[in-house]
């Protein structure tokens, strides 16, 4: 089993780097992990819906390229099935009996997700109705996904 998250935008905060490399240090005695980091768009903060389009169309493509037609694909998105930890944690070991051989999750940048990827993906998930930025959610991510194998394995971390 494999797990990938596939995201628009690079983290700079050291903080932030140093929680995603404290879960993905810890995930790897459960799973292989990857994160593959796609440069975002820049846009201006007055640009046209149009311009918008265009952006979310890019980073679209960008993400589907990075994406296998195998691979079990989980959205990262606003108006997403909202789930607990024991959830997600069922539906990753459920595509594990099942097969799938790799658990792709996808965060978009600051625009959201092109329709193209909507479309291309397997469940779409909403963390909260919040807004985090993609850097932060980014660590949620690997800390729920930690958290969902300690589950499967029936450690008390998720207590």
């Amino acid at each position: 089993m494999k797990i990938r998250i596939v995201s628009i935008g690079k983290i700079k905060e050291k903080y932030l780097l140093a929680g995603i490399n404290e879960y993905k240090k810890r995930l790897g005695a459960f799973t292989k992990i990857e994160i593959v980091e796609l440069e975002d768009e820049k846009i201006s903060d007055k640009a046209s819906l149009a311009d918008e389009q265009l952006v979310l169309d890019k980073e679209g493509r960008k993400i589907l390229d990075r994406i296998k037609d195998d691979e079990y694909v989980i959205l990262l998105d606003l108006h997403g099935k909202e789930i607990d930890s024991v959830q997600l944690s069922k539906l990753i070991e459920t595509k594990m009996i099942e097969g799938k051989s790799t658990i792709t999750f996808v965060v978009g940048g600051s625009l959201g997700l092109a329709k193209d990827v909507v479309a291309r993906s397997n469940f779409r998930i909403c963390f909260s109705k919040l807004t985090f930025t993609h850097q932060m959610i980014r660590l949620f991510l690997l800390e729920q996904i930690y958290r969902s194998f300690k589950i499967m394995n029936n450690h008390t971390y998720h207590k």
